[in-house]
C-alpha cells in the first residue's frame, strides 16, 4: 500500500512539481500566489450614483485566513483609495439614505462584531452596538434614523436532569449535553446552542437595540417600507419549521406595536423582499415547493398588502437572486447564471427581460462556482466581474455599456502565465444532450504533445461551474495537466428540466455526460489516454467514487469529502431534510433504493488507486462517509490513502493553507500514479 509522507514533505514535493519557467519567460501560477490574490466583494453604490464602497479581500499569511478592508472608488474609476474606519476587519458596508454616513460591521476592542457608523465628511467612526452575538443583515431606515439588523439570541433551556455538583476545586468531567432539536449542528459552526436569529432595530445615533421578534424561529432578509413604519422579514414561524425549513413567508412587522402578520402563504420559500420606492409593491423570489431536487427560484411581485402576487419571470427558466428596484420603478434588477456565466438583467413589470451585464461573479476563489454581488443607484449598476484570468474585480454597467473599474491582481498576473481556458460542448453518449465544459491548458501548451488530464467535477450536485477564475484549476494546470471541468446533467444555469434529469436518479446518467466530455478532449489529440485522473469535492466526490466503481479507465482518483452511503448520510448530515427532496421516501422505507445509488455498493468493482480526502469537522458530508469508503478499499487491498484536513469543515478552501494542502495531496497522489510530468 502506498503511504504519503508527512504534510510538509507532501507540500514540498507536490507543489514544487509546478515547474519553473525558462529564463526570460513568465512563471506559471505558483502555490504561494494564493496568498497574494485580492478580490472585490459587496460593492455598494452611493445614493447619488457617484461613489462606490466595497470590501477589498485578500489573504493574511500569519492568520491563514481571508482578510478585508473598505475601499472607495468613483463610478468613473477615479479616486480609488482605502477608506479609514474604526474597528477590525470591516465588512458589509451600507450607505445611509442621504449618503452622508456609512454603516458597516467590524470587530471591537474585545474582538466581537458590532455595527459601526462612519461620517463620510469628517471620517469619524464609532460603534453603535455592544452585542454579545455579531449582527447580520444591516439595513437603514428610509429617514436614516434607525438601523435594523438580525442577531442570534441564545435560549436558556431548563436542565434535563438534576446531577450532583462537584466538590469545590474538584476536576470532574464536563456535564452531559442534551439535544432535542432536529437540526442541531451546522457545517462550519459545529454543534449549535439552542436559540434563534431575531430581528432588532437600533437608533442610528446609538442606544439600546429594540428586539422586534421572538419565539423559536429564525428571521432574516429585513427590508424597510418607505414610510419607515414597518419592516418586512423572512421567517418560517410554524411549529414544525425544522421539518419543512424551506416553507418561509414574508412577514410585516409594525414598529408602533410590534404586531406581525404574514403577507405570503404558499407552500415554498418566499424570500429576499424589496419594497418599491413608492411603497406600493413588493418584489421577492421563491417557488411552489414540489419536493424536486432542483427548483428554479422565480421573481414575483405583489401589492404592498400581500395581494395580487404574480410571477414576472415566466420566460426566464433560471433561478434569480437579489431583486433590486430600479429608480424609475419600471423594472426590477436580478442576478442569475445562464450556461455557466453570471448575468444581471432588468425584469419589467410586464415580464420583459433586458440583459444588463455578463461575467458576474468571482467570489468563489478555489473553484469556478457562481456567486457575486451588485447594487444599483441613479441608473448605474456596480457588480463583481470575473473571467478565467481574474477573480472578482469591480465593473459598472450604465447606458448599455460595461466598464471594468479595477484590476486588483494585475501586479501579480503581470508576472505569471495563467492557464488559457477554452469552452467545449459535447453530446452525451446517453441521450445526445449537449453538455457544456471548459478546458484549462497548461502554460506553454503545445497541441502536438500528449498531456495528462484531470477531470475535475463540481459539487452540489445542483450547482454550476463556468468561465470564472479558479485558483485550484490554475494550480493543476500549472503542474502540467489539462484540466477538464463540465456541467453535466443536474447542473444549474440550464433550466429546471435539465437540473431535474438527476431527480431521484443521482448519481446516474451524469456519469455518461462526464465520460463523453473526456472522450471529446481525447479526440483532439492532446491527451495521453493512459494518464487520465479524476477528482471532485462533495457532489463531485460522490461522482468520483461512483466513476471508479463503474470504470477502470482512470490511472488514479481523489474523492474529496464524498457521500458514500446515502442512508448513513441522510441520518448524520447537518441538513437531514434534504433527503426528502433527493429520495422519494426515508431510508428505512426503501433501503435498497438508497443502496443502489450509493458508491459503496460498487466498491467491489474498484481497481483504480483512490485517495479519499476530507475535513475532520465536516458536518455536511461527515468524515464517517469518507472513512467507510477508505475502510472498504483497504479491506479489498486497493491502493488507497485517507487524508484528513485538521479543523476543516466542508468548505476546505476557507483557509488558504487548507486549499493548498488539498491541491498538494491530490497532485502528489496523481504523481505517484504516473502523472508527474507535464507532457511528452
Amino acid at each position: 500500500m502506498t503511504r504519503l509522507p508527512a504534510f510538509a514533505t507532501v507540500l514540498l514535493v507536490a507543489l514544487t512539481a509546478i515547474a519553473a519557467a525558462p529564463s526570460g519567460a513568465l512563471e506559471p501560477f505558483q502555490p504561494d500566489d494564493v496568498f497574494e490574490l485580492e478580490w472585490a466583494a459587496d460593492p455598494r453604490i452611493s445614493p447619488d450614483g457617484g461613489k462606490i464602497v466595497y470590501v477589498r479581500r485578500g489573504m493574511d499569511r500569519h492568520t491563514d485566513r481571508p482578510t478585508g478592508s473598505l475601499w472607495t472608488i468613483g463610478v468613473d474609476g477615479s479616486g480609488h483609495r482605502p477608506l479609514g474606519t474604526g474597528g477590525t476587519e470591516p465588512s458589509s458596508p451600507r450607505w445611509s439614505p442621504d449618503g452622508s454616513r456609512l454603516a458597516y460591521v467590524a470587530g471591537d476592542e474585545h474582538g466581537r462584531r458590532q455595527i459601526w457608523v462612519r461620517w463620510m465628511e469628517s471620517g469619524e467612526s464609532t460603534p453603535l452596538t455592544r452585542l454579545e452575538e455579531g449582527p447580520g443583515d444591516v439595513a437603514w431606515s428610509p429617514d436614516g434614523s434607525m438601523l435594523a439588523f438580525t442577531a442570534f439570541v441564545p435560549a436558556d433551556p431548563e436542565p434535563f436532569a438534576t446531577t450532583l455538583a462537584p466538590p469545590e476545586g474538584a476536576d470532574w468531567a464536563p456535564k452531559a449535553k442534551v439535544i432535542d432539536r432536529l437540526i442541531y449542528r451546522r457545517d462550519g459552526g459545529g454543534y449549535t446552542e439552542a436559540g434563534n436569529t431575531q430581528l432588532f432595530a437600533v437608533p442610528a445615533e446609538g442606544g439600546t437595540p429594540r428586539r422586534l421578534t421572538d419565539g423559536p424561529y429564525d428571521h432574516g432578509d429585513p427590508a424597510w417600507t418607505p414610510d419607515g413604519r414597518h419592516l418586512l422579514v423572512v421567517s418560517n414561524r410554524r411549529d414544525d419549521w425544522e421539518y419543512d425549513p424551506q416553507n418561509t413567508e414574508i412577514y410585516e412587522i409594525a414598529l408602533a406595536d410590534g404586531s406581525i402578520r404574514a403577507l405570503t402563504d404558499r407552500h415554498g420559500p418566499d424570500e429576499q423582499p424589496a419594497v418599491s420606492p413608492d411603497g406600493t409593491k413588493i418584489a421577492y423570489r421563491g417557488f411552489d415547493d414540489r419536493y424536486q431536487g432542483f427548483q428554479v427560484r422565480h421573481l414575483y411581485v405583489m401589492d404592498r398588502d400581500g395581494s395580487n402576487p404574480r410571477r414576472l419571470t415566466e420566460s426566464l427558466d433560471r433561478g434569480v437572486s437579489n431583486p433590486t428596484w430600479s429608480a424609475d420603478e419600471r423594472s426590477i434588477l436580478v442576478s442569475y447564471s445562464s450556461e455557466g456565466n453570471g448575468r444581471i438583467a432588468a425584469v419589467g413589470l410586464d415580464g420583459t427581460i433586458r440583459e444588463i451585464a455578463r461575467d458576474f461573479g468571482g467570489l468563489s476563489l478555489g473553484r469556478p462556482y457562481s456567486g457575486g454581488a451588485f447594487s444599483a443607484a441613479a441608473g448605474a449598476v456596480v457588480f463583481t466581474h470575473t473571467r478565467p484570468d481574474h477573480p472578482a474585480d469591480l465593473a459598472v454597467a450604465a447606458g448599455g455599456k460595461t466598464r471594468r473599474l479595477t484590476r486588483l491582481n494585475d501586479d501579480l498576473f503581470g508576472q505569471r502565465e495563467l492557464a488559457e481556458v477554452e469552452e467545449i460542448w459535447t453530446e452525451s453518449s446517453h441521450d445526445g444532450r449537449r453538455v457544456q465544459g471548459w478546458i484549462a491548458k497548461p502554460p506553454g501548451f503545445d497541441p502536438a504533445k500528449a498531456y495528462p488530464l484531470i477531470l475535475e467535477i463540481h459539487g452540489g450536485p445542483f450547482a454550476n461551474y463556468g468561465d470564472r477564475f479558479a485558483a485550484e484549476v490554475q494550480l493543476y494546470a500549472a503542474a502540467g495537466y489539462l484540466v477538464l471541468y463540465t456541467n453535466p446533467r443536474g447542473s444549474t444555469s440550464y433550466g429546471e428540466e435539465f437540473g431535474n434529469l438527476i431527480h431521484h436518479a443521482y448519481p446516474g446518467n451524469d456519469f455518461h455526460d462526464l465520460m463523453s466530455s473526456v472522450d471529446a478532449v481525447i479526440e483532439r489529440g492532446w491527451v495521453d489516454p493512459e494518464r487520465l485522473y479524476v477528482t471532485g469535492g462533495s457532489g463531485g466526490g460522490v461522482l468520483t467514487a461512483w466513476i471508479v466503481g463503474h470504470t477502470d479507465r482512470f490511472a488514479a482518483a481523489a474523492s474529496q469529502k464524498p457521500v458514500i452511503n446515502w442512508a448513513s448520510w441522510a441520518l448524520t448530515a447537518d441538513i437531514p431534510i434534504v433527503a426528502r427532496y433527493w429520495f422519494p421516501v426515508p431510508p428505512w422505507e426503501d433501503p435498497d433504493g438508497y443502496w443502489q445509488r450509493s458508491p459503496l455498493a460498487f466498491v467491489g468493482n474498484v481497481t483504480t488507486p483512490t485517495m479519499v480526502l476530507t475535513g475532520e469537522v465536516d458536518y455536511r458530508t461527515p468524515i464517517s462517509e469518507s472513512e467507510q469508503f477508505y475502510q472498504a478499499l483497504m479491506m479489498r487491498r486497493i491502493d488507497t490513502v485517507l487524508v484528513r484536513i485538521p479543523e476543516a469543515s466542508h468548505g476546505i478552501a476557507a483557509r488558504p493553507s487548507h486549499l493548498l494542502a488539498k491541491v498538494a495531496h491530490v497532485l502528489e497522489w496523481f504523481r505517484r500514479h504516473g502523472g508527474e510530468d507535464g507532457g511528452e
